[in-house]
């Protein structure tokens, strides 16, 4: 195609061209309407049925990938194939009608017989397309014809901003009738037709009983030519192309621009699709799946006259049913003559053109058009029928020729019912439900089979309010359930209440209202208030209005006084007029009786007080509002209202009694998560529900009730929950799919509701398998809510909305702006800012603010009292432009934007076409793709070691200069770099001299790290980074969003590496519930990749089951963690041995490849080339899972393992040269040779890691290194009980740390040097560090470190003998975080903090609680880590356990005996095992001592106390040992323990503050010890 052929048809005259035919194209404009043209011609009339069953499939799909575009597509491929045919043989489109078409050859009626031929030649060839076409699977395609030939009129109406246009005549009729006749694949001529066509060149079949004949096929005598005949017809065909303009399909391609026809033309196409002419940016933008509501008009005439007659009854009809759609934005899509009747398609919710309450005004519509249009002249009948769901709303047809129209099941159901149910107004039962009309506007029709429409469902009639209302129908909507409580309403309540009490015993009224969005609750809020508000000496009446409530003047007061005076339940008019006779006489003072003339107004007994409550009070008409704000200053009445925000403003009446001394004002904000949770277990009456389940249901619901309760209907309705009996978590066994199912369960306070079964078994919900949540298409009902929201946009907001659904959720300014299509930066911020303001995005300073905004305890909804809020009218506008540029102000400051609702972002993300979600997908990939790496702070690397060096993900291509620079990131320096560091660190032998003792080489090392912090401290060069790590929010702004991006791309490895990257990310932060989640995410694109086959690499695969090791060893799965761990290896083609034999030479092996290493270390050598390095860095984490899970088995043999996984892990650091891994792995094997008790080579190994970190320049990594070095030794410390150097070494590590500003280390450090402080009894630096670590958990909103924080409260109410934070906010913490998602699955903290709980009743000696907390703690116990917190965790359980053996042996319980042999062997067993350090040996002895002394055995009581006493005494451990000497004087003492000393104990536990001010002494704390009692001295046994 030639430039200038596509500039000509980039021109908005040939874009409009292509809407319309040429026979209003090139006609006569004249100004007079109606008008009326005559001419002859030949209509064809094509149907293609198949499409809508199609649309159908399409519209019911389940994922967001499948779209408009499909279907699109589809439907333009065959429609386009006819248009092009109809435009080759001259004709000319007059109207697409759905999946129909209809083609005009117009010419003079002596050239029909030839024309005839032709179409009937075009005819043959349209059918002969779609025997060769392939059909699309699933696809029933059936074309039928029907010809038809004579006189046509052409009635052309409307007004002055629309015009329409109808072919009329027998032909038209005709045309149809013929096409009804036809099956698939047939050709049908009219009677007319077969009389004007030249017989002896068509083949026939007669049609019995009928006029009207099939072709079979063209019968040409042997010298007939075709195209010579074809040339000569089309001579008569005003605007066919020939000539120099014959290679076009249609001349009106070639129209020139001229502003008069332009205006002319513009008249006869939809605003809409002149919106997206003229914006072209919107290209696409109108073809989409959309929820509508159809409207379809049929007029019939008293008599079939000519369009001249019946011209002006169109005329009106139109005139009216266009000022009538436009008030609630609606339009004409089509009109036609439909069997012997003229039809109006009407749509209400094209796109841009969504409303609220869009059926009702439909509905409403309807009823004002067939109220009109029956009395217009010449109308005989009118008929419509309304139907709502959805539809596909799109241009179809060929590039030169479409039209805008609607294909789908309720177009069709709307047009059966005008047809079938004809002379009234009928809609189906889905626009019934949705119109929020009364039930007396309707009528339930008898079912009709109806043609084309399988099960309608139920058909009504629409009365409109063409009756008096009666009394007594406007009850509440909603009914109370016993068995269903109102969950998270608790402060709503309150207020009703203490609002009630004010009213009872005061003589005032009081007016409380609750404002809220539809579908937060309202009404369940008034239920519970109407059942609440019983009483003996009031009167409640509760009634509901609905939208035309508002236009009925007294409407609320008639319905109120009705229930007063009891005339809600008279049958008649009669009985109501006698009653309100007699209870007028006995109720009304004479001073009310003038209001009767206008409503009747009582005054109740005194003695009964009235409490109105009044739903959806929006409703509430002027007149009622002006009397209730009397009747509140007259008598004392207690009027409670729910209603959704105004859409105008109220009206003086309202306004007043909002402002009113007595009025309170609620806003109603979302539920929390947790009542979420409750509600979604009691609707499917499960006990628990997928963890994956409850985040979409919280996050998609938003705290909405209504959201939540459609989600679930469409999870139900695509079959996705899968019902499962419970299984005990004890009998589970552990695979990676269940790791963390079933994990959400109701709070315990809702377990009772709705969960019994009647066989008593109960169950849990799942998601069935490959189910992805996040793909889901929002449901029909919540979809419509955004659209509406979307609708009322400009033109601009929407495209940016639209932009950013593409990128996602949560995304940043600066990718928003790289893909916005020709935006300055200054009209995103005031679009943005104009969107934030309308509660489309949250927007957001950074990371840190935004999980702020987005955990569940920050207040989800506020309470307000209107009456001090609103602002006088006259500052209104000019405060509106100030708040409008103060949000500009922060849209500018803010980095991060998020959609409020998600369901906004999935209703916009699907308005896209495939084709642009593509290239708007790979934009975004694109951009972020050069931030896809971590962060400055840690120096732009992987996330993965080395990851991108193995795998070609990149789209863009990379310069030489970035490539070093990412080199330089993981740790390569050339010669000179390495050489200039060396010289500057002094020689290894001057700080280690051999005769140095190991007190000097303590103080050596403790020097050289005071020395590192000096420096850091005062050196000039850029040591210290100038920002803290930003790894979280490049995680969630960069490296998620690209595996989504590329997801949508189907590039499954470029997707695969990001979740890669994502999970490790995740295991990082410490999130295993995240990291798990994107593995199997991973997973999926693993397979796919497989059987495609076209993936060969190896090491994608192994990172993936080291990532699933890691995980499952933080989980506690140790055999599952193992396997995962041992198979990355095998992939790595790094065996580890399965038996004896080859563990013994795999050990001789590594034995001789370390000694190799070391003696090589000294010397020059070229680093591993990058590949290799990423696959040693895998290596190196597997081999130090390894050793620590073998260390956890108790069985002989697997010591050796442990030692071969330990030595492998150091060989393979060696082989990276790198010197973080080679420290790393030195102090592991020092470690590991600690807790397994191999003397002397610990101390060497260390020696050697402090000797590597010498040779290190002191910035980038090198500093790091040092401070993980101290940090290590400090914790190894820690654990080996040696206490002083723990916390020497901790105090340089939380130096160094907080200069290095990295706070996921310094929080380590800081929980770590806390319980060595803790254990010597170091109380004022103790809380110090407590301090410093609440400071930083608030700051950096770490769960993790608050956690710690409450973990070592706790400890120092239980054994310290103050209070530094009270057990209630201890326990409250607790409470509010143990569903926290990182909480949950850090199994050692919780083991902790809910055996501390339990801990604490067993001591007050309150079982049921202890009881509690132990039971989910022992859930926690079989998933061992080799980590301090879960030895922490465990003695705490098990010091439970003593407590309750102890209350056993005092009720004389059966299985005492067997319960205390039993926990004396499991601590032996935690005594006994590896990776149990020293340090909390001294605890255990005391517990051991304490059971002995329980069951009688005084002997290894006291071999157990004294080697508590002499392992404190070499620790340091000053609170163990003053806890044992008292425990060991009172065991032995003849003093009585009475029962409740530990509560009297807790009443007096004095607060930090009094002993920091000198009040009290340290001593005297020091004697709040917990006695335990041992009042059975001899055997019970």
């Amino acid at each position: 195609m030639s430039s200038q052929q596509e500039e000509l048809e980039d021109r908005a005259i040939v874009r409009i061209a292509a809407h319309l035919p040429d026979l209003i194209v090139y006609g006569d404009f004249t100004p007079e309407r109606p008008s009326v043209k005559y001419f002859d011609g030949v209509l064809m009339f094509v149907d293609i049925s198949g499409f809508t069953a199609m649309t159908e499939k399409f519209s019911t799909a389940m994922y967001m990938d499948r779209g408009a575009e499909q279907l699109v597509e589809i439907l333009n491929y065959y429609i386009s194939a006819i248009v092009e045919k109809v435009l080759i043989f001259g004709g000319d489109i007059l109207k697409f009608a759905g999946d129909a078409l209809l083609a005009l050859w117009k010419v003079e009626r002596k050239q029909l017989k030839n024309i005839i031929t032709v179409v009937i030649k075009c005819s043959l060839e349209i059918h002969g397309l779609f025997e060769a076409k392939e059909v699309e699977e699933g696809l029933d395609i059936r074309v039928k014809i029907g010809l038809a030939a004579g006189h046509i009129s052409m009635l052309v109406f409307g007004d002055e901003t629309r015009n329409y246009f109808l072919v009329i005549g027998q032909a038209v009729d005709d045309v149809r009738l013929a096409q009804g006749m036809a099956q698939m694949n047939d050709v049908i001529l009219s009677p007319n037709c077969w009389q004007l066509c030249d017989r002896s060149m068509i083949e026939i079949e007669r049609i019995p009983d009928q006029r009207a004949v099939k072709v079979n096929f063209l019968k040409p005598p042997p010298t007939f030519n075709f195209d010579e005949f074809f040339a000569t017809c089309m001579s008569f065909m005003d605007y066919y192309p020939t000539h120099q303009h014959k290679n076009i399909l249609r001349l009106a391609c070639m129209l020139e621009s001229d502003p008069k026809l332009e205006l002319a033309l513009q008249k006869y196409v939809m605003e809409n699709i002149l919106k997206q002419i003229d914006d072209k940016q919107l290209g696409g933008y109108l073809s989409e799946l959309r929820p509508v509501t159809i409207v379809f008009v049929n007029l019939m005439f008293k008599e079939q006259d000519k369009a001249e007659v019946i011209g002006p009854a169109i005329q009106d009809a139109c005139v009216h049913i266009t000022s009538v759609l436009k008030v609630f934005r609606g339009q004409i899509n089509k009109v036609f003559m439909f069997d012997k009747g003229c039809s109006f398609l009407c749509v209400f919710g094209f796109p841009g053109e969504k409303a609220p309450d869009e059926v009702t005004h439909a509905l409403e519509s309807a009823v004002d058009i067939f109220d009109f249009c029956s009395q217009v002249h010449k109308i005989h009948t009118v008929s419509i029928g309304v139907a709502s769901g959805i539809v596909f709303c799109g241009i179809v047809g060929h590039t030169v020729r479409h039209e805008y129209t609607v294909i789908g099941q309720k177009v069709n159901i709307a047009a059966r019912m005008m047809m079938y149910y004809p002379g009234i107004v009928t809609c189906d039962s889905v626009t019934y439900n949705g119109s929020n009309l009364p039930a007396y506007f309707f009528k339930e029709l008898p079912k009709k089979v109806m043609k084309g429409v399988g099960d309608s469902g139920p058909i009504y009639q629409c009365l409109g309010l063409n009756e008096k209302v009666m009394f007594g129908m406007a009850y509440l909507i909603c009914n109370r359930n016993e068995g269903y409580p109102l969950l998270g309403r608790e402060k709503e309540i309150k207020y009703f209440m203490c609002t009630m009490k004010e009213f009872l015993i005061s003589n005032c009224s009081q007016i409380l209202m609750y404002e809220g969005i539809s579908g937060c609750g309202k009404s369940q809020i008034l239920v519970e208030i109407e059942y609440l508000a019983q009483g003996e000496n009031h009167r409640t009446i509760a009634i509901a209005l609905t939208k035309v409530s508002f236009h009925q003047n007294f409407y609320t007061i008639q319905i109120l006084m009705a229930n007063v005076l009891g005339l809600d339940t008279c049958k008649h008019y009669k009985e109501r007029q006698s009653n309100l006779q007699s209870k007028v006489k006995t109720l009304l003072d004479d001073k009310f009786h003038c209001l009767l003339n206008d409503i009747f107004h009582v005054q109740t007994v005194k003695e009964e007080r009235i409490i109105f409550i009044i739903d959806e009070a929006q409703f509430v008409d002027i007149a009622s509002w002006t009397f209730m704000e009397r009747l509140i200053q007259s008598v004392p009445i207690f009027i409670i209202m729910a209603l959704s925000p105004f859409i105008d403003t109220p009206c003086a009446s309202a306004s007043a009694i909002m402002k009113n001394r007595n009025t309170t004002y609620v806003i109603l904000g979302a539920m929390q998560p947790k009542d979420i949770r409750n509600k979604v277990c009691i609707d499917l009456n499960v006990s628990s529900i997928s963890k994956e389940l409850d985040a979409y249901l919280v996050e998609g619901s938003c705290g909405i009730p209504y959201y939540c309760e459609e989600l679930l209907k469409n999870l139900d309705n695509h079959r996705i929950l899968l019902f499962q009996q419970k299984e005990s978590e004890e009998k589970t066994n552990v695979t990676w799919n269940n790791m963390f199912r079933n994990l959400t369960k109701p709070t315990g306070e809702f377990n009772v509701f709705g969960l019994n079964k009647d066989d008593g078994v109960e169950e849990v919900c799942n998601l069935v398998s490959g189910v992805r949540l996040r793909n889901l298409s929002p449901p029909a009902s919540l979809k419509e809510i955004s659209l509406v929201q979307l609708d009322s946009m400009s033109l601009s907001h929407q495209m940016l909305v639209r932009c950013a659904a593409i990128v996602g959720l949560t995304f940043t300014t600066e990718l928003l702006f790289e893909i916005l299509p020709c935006w300055n930066m200054k009209m995103m911020i005031k679009a943005l800012a104009t969107l934030v303001e309308s509660n489309i995005f949250y927007c957001f300073r950074n990371s840190k603010d935004l999980r702020l905004a987005l955990k569940p305890n920050v207040a989800s909804f506020e309470v307000h009292y209107r009456s001090l809020s609103l602002k006088p009218r006259d500052t209104l506008a000019r405060g509106e432009q100030e708040e409008l540029r103060e949000m500009e102000g922060e849209v500018i400051e803010c980095h991060i934007i998020r959609f409020c609702r998600p369901m906004m972002q999935k209703t916009a993300y699907e308005l896209w076409l495939k084709d642009q979600k593509i290239a708007m997908h790979l934009k975004c990939a694109r951009f972020l793709e050069e931030s896809a790496h971590r962060c400055d702070h840690c120096r732009s690397r992987d996330f993965i070691p080395y990851h991108h060096f193995t795998v070609d993900i990149r789209l863009n291509t990379l310069d030489m200069e970035t490539i070093k620079k990412m080199a330089k990131s993981h740790g390569f320096q050339n010669k000179e770099e390495i050489m200039f560091s060396k010289a500057e660190m002094p020689k290894i032998s001057e700080f280690f001299p051999e005769n140095l003792s190991p007190q000097g080489i303590k103080e050596k090392i403790l020097g050289f790290f005071d020395l590192i912090i000096t420096k850091m401290r005062t050196s000039q060069e850029d040591i210290i980074p100038l920002e803290s790590c930003q790894c979280e929010e490049i995680l969630q702004m960069v490296i998620l969003p690209l595996a989504h991006h590329f997801v949508a791309l189907e590039e499954n490895n470029k997707a695969l590496y990001y979740f890669l990257e994502t999970a490790s990310a995740y295991l990082i932060l410490g999130d295993n519930y995240r990291a798990y989640l994107y593995l199997n995410e991973g997973e999926r694109l693993l397979k796919i990749l497989k059987r495609e086959k076209s993936w060969s690499q190896t090491f994608e695969s192994a990172t993936f089951h080291t990532l699933k090791g890691q995980v499952c060893f933080n989980m506690g799965h140790m055999v599952l963690a193992k396997k995962m761990l041992r198979k990355a290896l095998k992939l790595l083609n790094r065996v580890f041995p399965y038996n004896f034999i080859s563990l013994f030479l795999q050990s001789h092996v590594e034995k001789n490849r370390h000694f190799h290493f070391l003696n090589q270390q000294g010397q020059e050598g070229l680093p591993p080339e990058k590949k290799k390095l990423a696959q040693l860095y895998q290596e190196t984490t597997c081999f130090s899972l390894l050793w620590q899970i073998y260390s956890l088995n108790y069985f002989f043999h697997h010591k050796y393992y442990g030692n071969l996984a330990a030595l492998m892990q150091v060989n393979t650091a060696l082989e990276t040269q790198n010197d973080f891994q080679i420290v790393k792995a030195y102090l592991d094997y020092s470690l590991y040779h600690q807790l397994t008790g191999y003397k002397g080579m610990w101390f060497k190994y260390e020696i050697m890691a402090m000797e590597q970190i010498l040779n290190l320049p002191l910035k980038g990594e090198g500093i790091e290194i040092v401070a993980h070095v101290a940090d290590t030794l400090g914790y190894i410390k820690f654990i080996m009980g040696h206490l002083d150097l723990a916390i020497e070494l901790g105090s340089r590590a939380h130096k160094m740390w907080a200069l290095l500003r990295n706070p996921n280390k310094h929080y380590i450090v800081l929980c770590r040097l806390s319980k060595s402080l803790f254990l010597k009894s170091r109380y004022k630096q103790l809380i110090q560090v407590m301090g410093w670590l609440w400071d930083l958990s608030v700051a950096e909103e770490h769960i993790f470190s608050k956690a710690f924080f409450y973990f070592v409260c706790l400890d120092i109410l239980l054994y310290s003998g103050f209070v530094y934070r009270t057990f209630e906010e201890c326990l409250e913490f607790i409470c509010q975080n143990e569903d926290n998602r990182i909480l949950k699955f850090q199994n050692g903290l919780l083991l902790g903090l809910y055996s501390c709980i339990a801990v604490w009743y067993a001591r007050l000696q309150e079982w049921d609680n202890f009881y509690k907390f132990s039971n989910r703690a022992k859930t926690l116990v079989p998933k061992r880590t080799p980590t301090v917190l879960y030895y922490e965790g465990i003695i705490r359980y098990m010091e439970g356990q003593v407590l309750h053996l102890q209350k056993q042996i005092e009720e004389q319980s059966e299985n005492a005996q067997d319960s205390g042999v039993e926990l004396l062997k499991n601590l032996e067993r935690l005594v006994a095992q590896n990776t149990t350090g020293p340090v909390f040996y001294p605890r255990l002895y005391h517990l051991m001592a304490y059971v002995c002394i329980l069951m009688g055995d005084g002997e290894n009581c006291d071999l157990f106390l004294n080697t508590a006493l002499q392992l404190c005494e070499r620790q340091g451990n000053m609170l163990e040992k003053c806890w044992l000497n008292m425990s060991k004087e009172w065991w032995y003492s003849s003093s009585e323990l009475t029962s409740d000393q530990w509560l009297h104990t807790v009443l007096s536990l004095p607060t930090w503050d009094k002993i920091a001010s000198g009040k009290i002494s340290i001593q005297d704390v020091q004697k709040n010890k917990f006695l335990m009692r041992v009042n059975i001295l001899d055997n019970p046994f």
